[in-house]
């Protein structure tokens, strides 16, 4: 199984037949990104399509693992971060889609201004065709997760865990909120679109800022 992590400065993969002791190449697409100790930070609040491009190879079962921290800049109501997986080629600059890939994308939005757009917490499924267009497949309110959005919890690092299958298509997302990894949401893609390949893995922010690492 490929291993997908953020840490410390780098992200690597470890798997016994893919072995990559290097760091993978990394582009600050848009947005402020910068590594600060064990963390990477992206630090424009500003920024609506912020971006970092990692070369990562990526086919069969991959698994996608890393924290996520709030560093600040959603006091007017709005901020979201997600990952592309499986992207085909990378746009070293701000874009809205990311080459042929898909998206998950974890929201906030007191006042959205999509019908398809849940307000409050939620989360969007993109199929990304090109760097200027995403097809919303699926958005998901997250109304009963809001109470676990508090101070305290938003001041330490909140475990992200993903499984894709891209032989399958099926895709696991498991419950940041349960540290057993028992409790997961299921998405499959259709098996028009398999297998699933790619040279590059994407984080991207919008309207906050945020900070990554692998388990701490």
């Amino acid at each position: 199984m490929k291993h997908f992590v953020l840490f410390m400065s780098v992200m690597t993969i470890a798997m016994s037949v893919f072995a990559q002791t290097k760091v993978p190449d990394y582009t600050f697409a848009s947005g402020s990104w910068r590594f600060t100790g064990p963390r990477l930070y992206q630090n424009d609040e500003k920024a609506r399509l912020a971006k970092v491009n990692f070369r990562v190879p990526q086919s069969g079962i991959v698994l996608y693992e890393f924290n996520v921290r709030y560093e600040g800049g959603a006091e007017d109501g709005h901020g979201g971060f997600g990952i592309h997986i499986f992207v085909d080629s990378a746009l070293n600059r701000a874009s809205w889609g990311a080459g042929k890939s898909w998206l998950f994308w974890l929201n906030y939005d007191e006042k959205p201004l999509s019908k398809t757009i849940p307000r409050g917490l939620s989360a969007q499924v993109y199929k990304s065709i090109s760097n200027s267009r995403m097809d919303l497949i699926a958005s998901i309110p997250l109304a009963d997760y809001e109470p676990f959005l508090t101070d305290e919890n938003l001041a330490s690092p909140i475990s992200f865990r993903i499984i894709a299958n891209g032989d399958t298509g099926e895709i696991r997302i498991y419950d940041p909120t349960d540290p057993n990894n028992r409790k997961y949401f299921y998405f499959f893609i259709d098996n028009k679109e398999l297998p699933l390949k790619g040279n590059f893995v994407a984080l991207r922010t919008n309207g906050i800022r945020l900070s990554f690492a692998l388990e701490e």
